[in-house]
């Protein structure tokens, strides 16, 4: 009995509490509008972690090295819209802090950073995809006509009048 207590104490004793609550990895979920978006996800590393649809759950290290939150880069694609790049990063969980009173120096300074768990990733990436603007062909001699209050300020540079009308 005394054995299995002095096991216990000192299992506790060298693990930091981020360690205990939080663990080396975390489930993330990735969403789109509109959903079915290609996903490709890579570590800081520039490994890929990841293909695959939205939505999607994965579990993803909370660390990549000592002292280091893991960041990931999310790619979206899809047919007639716009690619999209998003990065997520680690921030500190409040449970490391916990090793001030209870997990000590072992803790704060060794077990919590080694194993990434100190820090806490977004549970959920929600980001909505911009529609394409349809590709026109000038080769062709075609002409297309807009309005000068849909094109940006580099536009309205290349902008030319064909013909002015007197009323």
């Amino acid at each position: 009995m005394n054995k299995a207590i002095a096991t216990s104490i000192a299992a506790f004793a060298l693990t930091g509490c981020a360690s205990i609550f939080n663990g080396p990895t975390q489930a993330v979920t990735i969403n789109s509008v509109p959903e079915g978006a290609n996903v490709s996800v890579t570590n800081s590393a520039g490994e890929k972690v990841h293909n695959g649809a939205t939505p999607l759950t994965l579990t993803l290290k909370r660390g990549a090295g000592y002292f280091k939150s893991e960041s990931y880069t999310i790619a979206y694609s899809k047919a007639g819209f716009a690619p999209k790049e998003v990065t997520i990063t680690g921030s500190m969980s409040g449970w490391y802090i916990g090793n001030i009173l209870f997990g000590g120096l072992i803790g704060m300074l060794a077990v919590d950073p080694v194993t990434g768990a100190m820090y806490v990733l977004p549970e959920t990436v929600n980001h909505s995809l911009d529609a394409e603007a349809p590709k026109t062909s000038q080769a062709d001699g075609s002409l297309t006509v807009v309005s000068t209050e849909s094109l940006t300020p580099a536009q309205m540079t290349q902008a030319r009048l064909i013909a002015a009308t007197a009323k």
